[in-house]
């Protein structure tokens, strides 16, 4: 092959790379991938006012092929005795904190759609071995874009206390 023909083929093999990349950022329906950041908030309520608040962030993509979109861990590991009455006292160790999953991501008509799989965990300090209280939700959701929504919300089972999880979806351009 002469210089010229060989210049022309690895231009067509890098077009033609090229253009595959750019079709990976379109979805298997012809629609280009969308980014999202989602606002995930955790309210502890007490009597109705909020008492406690804290948010987590993250983003997102309408691309088909990612089947969790998004996973947001944080927290402790807390200690419970497995034996006690000794120096040496083993123990084993339990996840807690807020862990939520989101995956399935369209927009339509100015709202989201989405899976949300959420579990908030907290040892209870005052007890020996603590005690663990747990929410967990999974629900298909659809939220305005812009707009804070609450999407999961849970009494306490012991007293009147209230969880709530609320998302905000704002579009990335």
């Amino acid at each position: 092959m002469s210089n010229p023909t060989k210049i022309v083929t690895m231009c067509v093999l890098v077009m033609g790379m090229a253009g595959g990349c750019a079709a990976q950022s379109e979805s298997k329906s012809g629609e280009a991938t969308k980014f999202y950041r989602l606002d995930f908030v955790v309210k502890e309520l007490d009597s109705g006012k909020v008492v406690n608040a804290r948010t987590y962030s993250t983003s997102a993509s309408t691309r088909e092929a990612n089947n969790w979109v998004c996973s947001i861990r944080t927290g402790n590991k807390v200690p419970i005795p497995t034996t006690s009455g000794s120096e040496s006292s083993q123990y084993t160790y339990i996840d807690v904190g807020v862990n939520v999953d989101c995956k399935g991501l369209k927009e339509a008509d100015g709202q989201l759609a989405l899976t949300v799989i959420a579990e908030i965990s907290s040892a209870a300090n005052a007890t020996r071995p603590p005690m663990i209280r747990q929410t967990k939700w999974s629900a298909d959701v659809i939220v305005p874009l812009k707009k804070p929504t609450t999407i999961f919300t849970s009494d306490d089972v012991t007293g009147k206390g209230q969880m709530q999880l609320e998302l905000t979806a704002t579009p990335i351009k």
